[in-house]
């Protein structure tokens, strides 16, 4: 029955397992969950994903384009206020190499990446539909599936293979259509297979990148069209427009300001300079310290009149 006395067990019977580390098998299996659900469920609203309407950021992230509607619309996100309140929103991956014993006790590096399962809005990047690209998948049926739309599936049209976290897959910017990337690799012309368009090397993007050369790669590029103006769709960023014109308006009027100052004091340098000469003829100090004050006076109140009659005041 146990706990009659008969076997205690001891501390450290208890926690001899405690400290092993993960095999590698058991690391990439969490991984390739980790992958599985990435493709299957929406970062944002935790809903299953729809692959007919499926939207990706310039990261290879899939959302479901009404997740990305709602996030967009004004006053539609909660998660403004965690913002500003200093909350650090949750990485959008976490690729990290984790140490493994194998065989003779020996470690080995592993890398794992571990997609964030929950995502708000505002972490996400995107500010409009131009950071995002409707992505186009192509359905397949395999031989034997029938005419059953159940066993239809979404294929490389290149390949034929099922794309899914089974298979490394990337999508072109700016017509979006979905290949393996084999496929890709494999034609030597830079224009789509699907619909010709053509497309630029740099513009390939994975789908859900698990290596660190792939997101150091997107990432870079994500830096260049920023640097040129443009958003992930390569269309043009209208909020860096913004941004820019923004900028101009508060330097011309911080140059007004300057300007308005400056001829300020030019006119008050004018005016003193005038009352100046015009009390210079009396020798008593205190005289023509209450003359000028009065002259000074006068001047205010013509100014005043004439900005009354303009309207100005």
């Amino acid at each position: 029955m146990g706990n009659d006395g008969g076997s205690i067990p001891k501390r450290r019977e208890l926690v001899k397992e405690a400290a092993r580390n993960p095999t590698v098998s058991e690391l990439k299996a969490t991984a390739f969950e980790s992958l599985n659900h990435a493709w299957t469920h929406d970062p944002i609203s935790s809903e299953p994903i729809d692959l007919e309407t499926v939207v990706s950021d310039w990261r290879g992230r899939l959302y479901n384009y009404e997740s990305i509607l709602k996030g967009l619309m004004p006053g539609s996100s909660d998660d403004h206020s965690e913002t500003k309140q200093g909350t650090t929103p949750p990485a959008l991956v976490d690729t990290s190499t984790s140490n493994s014993s194998v065989g003779n006790g020996e470690s080995t590096a592993t890398p794992t990446t571990i997609f964030a399962t929950e995502l708000s809005f505002t972490s996400t990047g995107i500010k409009s539909l131009r950071d995002v690209v409707k992505l186009k998948f192509k359905r397949y049926m395999p031989p034997g599936g029938g005419n059953k739309k159940e066993k239809e599936i979404f294929a490389c049209p290149v390949t034929l293979k099922e794309l899914g976290p089974s298979t490394k897959s990337v999508y072109l910017v700016p017509c979006g259509h979905v290949f393996a990337e084999m496929a890709i690799q494999m034609i030597t012309d830079e224009m789509c297979p699907e619909c010709s368009e053509s497309f630029k090397s740099e513009d390939v993007i994975t789908i859900l990148p698990t290596d660190k050369a792939d997101i150091q790669r997107l990432s870079k590029r994500m830096e260049d069209l920023k640097a040129k103006g443009l958003t992930h769709s390569l269309k043009k960023d209208k909020s860096a427009s913004k941004e820019k014109k923004k900028n101009k308006r508060t330097a011309d009027e911080a140059h007004g300001d300057a300007e308005k100052e400056k001829e300020s004091k030019k006119a008050k340098k004018s005016a003193g300079d005038s009352i100046s000469s015009r009390v210079s003829g009396i020798n008593n100090a205190a005289t023509a310290a209450l003359t000028a004050r009065v002259l000074a006076d006068q001047d205010e109140a013509m100014k005043r009149r004439k900005l009354a009659a303009a309207g100005l005041l």
